[in-house]
């Protein structure tokens, strides 16, 4: 059964809050291996202020940390665990096809690979218009620290 969560239910699971919650909704989870979440994209966004002016586009180290975000909520899910302290640790082969800009909407996929441990290695891609605008190995940890 896909499970949905709204913006107030993912407040519960993870500490990120504006402007650094980087997830809107979860559309689809599986609370195993697989979550999809949605980010929609405002000129109001406060990084687009200086990146850039006249040419506002989202940074690509944001579009990781959404990425990151969505498999923090899905490993808080497939544990139990909520409110705990997610840690990013690594990213490899990291690729960006398209420019994301106000008005997109993120479309955030992750796939849990392992974990072991608190260390969860996983898949995360970012599509917009179903075309994939960025993608990266990630490697992150959620600590037992309660925020």
């Amino acid at each position: 059964m896909a499970i949905t969560l709204t913006n107030q239910e993912i407040q519960k699971l993870i500490p990120h809050r504006y402007p650094m919650l980087l997830v809107d909704r979860i559309i689809e989870c599986d609370d195993q291996q697989r979550i999809v979440g949605i980010k929609n994209i405002s000129v109001n966004e406060p990084f687009f202020q200086g990146h850039f002016p006249g040419t506002p586009i989202m940074p690509g180290v944001l579009q990781l940390e959404a990425m990151v975000q969505v498999g923090g909520i899905l490993h808080c899910r497939k544990t139990g665990a909520h409110g705990i302290l997610p840690l990013f640790m690594g990213v490899d082969n990291a690729r960006f096809r398209k420019m994301i800009t106000p008005g997109d909407q993120m479309r955030i996929e992750v796939e849990i690979l392992n974990t072991r441990g608190s260390v969860i290695r996983a898949h995360g891609q970012v599509l917009v218009d179903g075309q994939l605008a960025s993608e990266a190995d990630l490697l992150f940890m959620l600590t037992d620290q309660k925020v």
